[in-house]
């Protein structure tokens, strides 16, 4: 810079190119090239190479990749550089690097950027919802546990809850809960093509499944499908669920149970209502108040989430719902029952009267066991308490272990039982139907005897 200085001043003051270059020991090439300010040194141009490896056919081929995975818009199933040029080198025998074709893939793909258009929703006109996913601790043990994220358009309040599968159980509850804490309805959900919605199609040909089928209707709102691979199109929630992992659920959380974590999770997004979002007239709050009037009003019967089924109970007076096995009383072994499963209990309905109740099992081909349900059999069959499952699963081995090394009474145990679940006198009941008899004529013929 100190020679540009001089050689520029000198040249100025009318002193010639040879002299300067002379008296400052420069080569007169760059005295030159700087004379006159037509070029600077602090200018640095990018060599232009020209690759004798890339021809036409090469780059038309890469060009052919990107544009294959465009048309089948699978955000998965991409080329990669790597594959390009493992496919260039195995179809078209290309003998160049790997990092050439790495380069020439990164500037293709920088000459034709992403371009989107700013949406604008009106009140109560949209919500958006996606599904995510976290990792927490359940009583020290870390799960995995999907989230449900949901905002409406215009105010772009969030919800969020968490679930322990992305079932329809799971989605449909999520629905109900989500549009009692709004207070209504929007005209539009915008939502992907997940196989919990979906049933086939995407997008516009997107064919619902039935329960959301029965909830849109119920409710009252146009379910509407983004584009495979198209997450643009409902950019506000796509937000949400990164929002809701790095605000709610960082450091990871350690609950006792899905409950205590989505009230966590309520409690987050009504503070976000505070928020000013950027572009946005008023706060997340204020805007919600005002979108909450523009909203359609709730249905008066409350939708049922649950999967639905009627089941026979089996001998061993268990229920069977998606290869588990959940007990119910022994009195209703052999009859049929409906099984109603939320995402975290099963219920067990006999003639609409609920006769069991279990918290909801999430691995596979495992039996959940009520001691209760077992008593009738256990005061009958006491050779068989230490080896039944339904004692084992409830009592501690430890526990068991000491009754068998004290040899402690059978009816001790059942009475020990019995304190702790509850029981007074359980029995079996009489399968024999007994048919009621009219006694009138008889209570008149005695009360005649007794009167003589």
């Amino acid at each position: 810079m100190k020679d540009y200085d001089e050689i520029r001043k000198r040249y100025l003051a009318g002193e010639s190119q040879r002299h300067i270059a002379k008296t400052l020991g420069i080569s007169r090439n760059t005295v030159a090239k700087y004379c006159e300010g037509a070029s600077v040194p602090w200018e640095r141009k990018t060599p232009e190479r020209v690759s004798t490896v890339l021809t036409d056919e090469i780059i038309s081929f890469i060009q052919s990749c990107l544009n294959e995975d465009e048309k089948e818009g699978l955000k998965k199933q991409r080329h990669t550089a790597k594959r390009i040029y493992d496919r260039l080198v195995d179809e078209l025998g290309f003998v160049g690097g790997e990092s050439t074709i790495r380069a020439k893939v990164r500037e293709l793909k920088q000459l034709t950027p992403e371009a989107f258009l700013p949406l604008q929703f009106d009140p109560g006109e949209a919500m958006q919802v996606d599904w995510g996913e976290a990792s927490i601790y359940i009583k020290g043990s870390r799960k995995r546990v999907n989230l449900f994220c949901a905002r409406l358009c215009y105010s772009c309040r969030p919800i969020v809850f968490a679930y322990h599968h992305q079932n329809e159980e799971s989605f449909l509850d999520a629905f109900v809960r989500t549009f009692d804490i709004i207070g209504g309805v929007p005209a539009k959900v915008i939502f992907d093509n997940g196989k919990v919605a979906v049933k086939e199609g995407f997008g516009s040909q997107a064919q619902k499944q039935a329960g959301y089928t029965e909830l849109s209707a119920h409710y009252g709102f146009e379910a509407v499908f983004c584009n495979p691979a198209e997450g643009h199109e409902k950019g506000l929630v796509e937000g949400l669920v990164g929002w809701a992992r790095r605000n709610t659920l960082v450091p990871v959380p350690h609950v006792d149970s899905l409950q205590e974590l989505n009230l966590l999770l309520i409690e987050r997004c009504r503070r976000y209502e505070s928020n000013h979002i950027r572009g946005r007239s008023d706060t997340v709050g204020a805007m919600y108040q005002f979108e909450k009037d523009s909203l359609r009003p709730l249905p008066r019967y409350m939708f049922e989430t649950a999967k639905c089924i009627n089941v026979r109970v089996n001998a061993f007076s268990t229920v069977r719902f998606r290869t588990n096995a959940y007990s119910v009383p022994v009195a209703y072994v052999g009859r049929i029952v409906g099984i109603k499963a939320y995402p975290e209990t099963i219920e067990i309905y006999h003639n609409g009267v609920k006769i069991a109740e279990h918290a909801r099992i999430f691995e596979q081909h495992q039996s959940r066991y009520s001691i209760d349900h077992y008593m009738p059999l256990l005061e009958i069959r006491g050779r068989a308490l230490y080896n039944a499952a339904p004692v084992r699963q409830n009592i501690p081995k430890e526990v068991l272990d000491k009754w068998q090394e004290e040899h402690t009474d059978h009816k001790t145990i059942i009475a020990f039982l019995k304190e702790q679940t509850g029981e007074t006198a359980p029995i079996i009941n009489d399968p024999v139907k007994i048919q009621s008899v009219d006694l009138t004529q008889y209570d008149a013929l005695r009360e005649v005897a007794y009167a003589n």
